[in-house]
């Protein structure tokens, strides 16, 4: 099979399926004749020969996918002129704390927020399969451990949490960085939110780059090496050994 047959292969499945498609799935396509290298670098081709179009291929948590693009969202999101489901500025807070210091705690949420944090508010951000639970601290009563997911990356169009931007100052305005990113989230429309003020000068929380403890990777081959991550960062924040076996399997 020649390059331009290889693209044309990548390109319909690509556009034909409803998941984001890992390399390794890719491969299956050309019984594995083809390597990882190659696939990556026709997929890099592909990037470049959709770069003038609405639609653009792009790698995120879970691999690669096609997805319109930012100027677009204008024109699209007049086939759904239905409101889309608003997110108080005390969600948005208390998602960006999780993002940027997971693995953490309802109580580390709260003493940086200064207020209490409701268990519906954390709950609404599990059902949108934004965060999840991914162990429990040793400590008086064992609070669960808050981490981001790979859907929350794939919504935001990210590959791993070292590509959320950093913490903006009060000279950028509260709609930059963070704020900025989830606006843009390219979801189905349906998913799409309202982004209410979101001041991230919060106690507690100084300008930093992203969290250590979960970074993921689009790749086949890190895959599981993420997830290892993950589960250590969770370690150095107090998990036990069973709660870190459980975030490697999960």
């Amino acid at each position: 099979m020649n390059t331009a047959d290889a693209k044309r292969v990548l390109e319909t499945a690509l556009i034909c399926t409803q998941q984001p498609l890992q390399v390794r799935e890719l491969r299956v396509l050309f019984n594995d004749e083809l390597g990882a290298d190659t696939l990556k670098e026709l997929l890099g081709q592909l990037q470049d020969e959709w770069a003038l179009r609405g639609v653009e291929l792009v790698c995120v948590a879970t691999g690669w996918r096609f997805q319109s693009r930012p100027d677009m969202r204008e024109y699209l999101d007049r086939l759904h002129p239905e409101k889309p489901p608003k997110y108080t500025r005390a969600t948005l807070e208390t998602l960006a704390i999780i993002a940027y210091r997971q693995p953490v705690t309802r109580g580390d949420m709260e003493d940086i927020r200064g207020v209490t944090i409701s268990s519906q508010l954390l709950k609404q951000l599990e059902d949108r399969g934004w965060i999840e639970v991914i162990g429990h601290r040793e400590a008086a009563g064992r609070p669960a451990l808050y981490a981001t997911t790979r859907q929350f990356l794939d919504d935001l169009g990210l590959a791993s949490l070292d590509q959320l931007p950093e913490l903006q100052g009060p000279a950028q305005g509260e709609q930059a960085g963070f704020a900025a990113l989830v606006e843009a989230a390219e979801p189905q429309p349906e998913l799409a939110m309202d982004t209410p003020e979101l001041p991230l000068e919060l106690p507690g929380l100084e300008p930093s780059g992203p969290a250590q403890a979960q970074v993921t990777d689009a790749s086949a081959d890190s895959e599981s090496a993420a997830r290892t991550e993950a589960a250590a960062g969770a370690n150095d924040a107090g998990i036990d050994d069973r709660d870190a076996a459980q975030a490697i399997e999960t």
